[in-house]
């Protein structure tokens, strides 16, 4: 059972945290409750200190006996959960505002977070919302999504707080998923490499980064500590206690940080765009055009086969998970890569057409496994990708 801090915000639905709160209580947890000033308008401190048995905070300066009570609160913290969660509590956890008990000690608590934002339908879809949601998410934190359904308001919208049962049901499942991978040390690349040409020029590829830092982020809430290893990438990398940053641009960069790292680790999970060609020779100036403009041959070698190396040295029990990004011919390239490459897995996706995984916030993958036929997941977010890949990733490594 885990130590709870649950956050009331000022939203009208912060009747349902209280409920929320006996929820949880039911199922085990012991609970502490922070509200925010707005919060104490609408549901009495008293209400919430009286279930828990413990003193709610709701100022920095009001607890006497304890100095800095936010530090304490966040240092007792195993799972902190927003319900409801208003747009101003999203704001400044995603911005790092600390400017009352709530948000400072939200910004001092490194446990995992979840949200469960209530509000207006307009203020729901709000630009500077949906920002700041992406923001959270890539920071680790989990969103329960609004529901649509009566607004205080009194019509029909997106942005409802869903009912008490299915927050606690939300928040077992959270809590039972991150103990998937707990005592387990997993890898994963994300991006691509650059092979350069000169001190200005590269080869390189069209990945984001996006699904090597979702897998990341996955595992380290699965309770995983991660070492994620990134090429080039076009997103931020999340900032997260149990995720090791390691920077690897060119293939071989990449190869020696892998190499490194898997030593001592449970599982690889490649999901980086790693070159196939660098040039034979690389310009130690910048590359200048010819005075007759004529064409420039640029000789090519394969690079090393980082997936194919690896899985090669792998102790018994250890996973070792590729990605195969193709434009024709899917699933057969993906089958000889899980043939001849030595992985436990390989995740399948198109990178054709505008619908091609690079760059995308969604995927459709097919999971190939030795001896077993091949498993199409639907399109799907690149998140729930993830956490999808690493429940099974986990049921392996049992």
């Amino acid at each position: 059972m885990a130590k709870i801090t649950v956050y009331l915000s000022g939203s009208i639905a912060a009747y349902k945290g209280v409920t929320v709160v006996r929820g949880l209580q039911k199922a085990g947890h012991e609970v502490r409750v922070v509200m925010t000033a707005a919060a104490t308008k609408l549901v009495g401190p008293a209400t919430l200190n009286a279930l828990t048995k413990y003193p709610v905070l709701t100022d920095l300066w009001n607890d006497q006996d304890q100095p800095i009570p936010h530090i304490e609160l966040a240092d007792w913290t195993e799972l902190a959960l927003v319900v409801p969660a208003s747009a101003d509590i999203l704001a400044k956890l995603a911005n790092g505002i600390a400017d009352d008990a709530a948000s400072t000690t939200l910004l001092a608590t490194a446990a995992p977070k979840m949200v469960a934002p209530a509000m207006n339908r307009h203020m729901w879809a709000a630009p500077a919302t949906q920002r700041n949601l992406a923001q959270l998410k890539r920071d680790g934190v989990a969103v329960i999504e609004p529901v649509t359904g009566r607004l205080a308001e009194g019509y029909q919208g997106h942005g409802r707080l869903p009912e008490p049962d299915q927050i606690v049901s939300r928040v077992q499942e959270f809590l039972r998923a991150h103990e998937l991978l707990a005592g387990k040390r997993v890898v994963v690349t994300a991006g691509g490499t650059r092979e350069p040409l000169d001190p200005v020029r590269y080869i390189g590829n069209r990945s984001s980064g996006k699904m090597g830092i979702a897998i990341a982020t996955a595992a380290a809430q699965a309770g995983a500590q991660v070492t994620l290893i990134t090429g080039q990438v076009s997103v931020p990398v999340p900032h997260d206690p149990n995720i090791k940053l390691v920077s690897a641009l060119t293939t071989e960069e990449m190869l020696v940080a892998v190499q490194t790292a898997f030593k001592g680790a449970d599982a690889l999970v490649m999901a980086a765009a790693v070159a196939d060609y660098r040039p034979v020779e690389v310009a130690s100036q910048k590359v200048k055009k010819t005075a007759d403009h004529g064409e420039r041959t640029l000789k090519l070698t394969e690079t090393v086969d980082i997936l194919k190396t690896v899985a090669a040295s792998k102790r018994p029990g250890q996973q070792v998970v590729g990605f195969a990004a193709e434009t024709e011919k899917l699933l057969d390239h993906a089958q000889d890569k899980l043939t001849n490459k030595g992985a436990d897995m390989i995740v399948a996706n198109s990178v054709a057409g505008h619908n091609g995984a690079f760059g995308q916030d969604d995927d459709q993958v097919t999971i190939l496994q030795p001896g077993e036929k091949p498993e199409r997941w639907p399109r799907m977010a690149k998140t729930a990708v993830a956490q999808r890949l690493i429940t099974q990733l986990a049921a392996k490594m049992k």
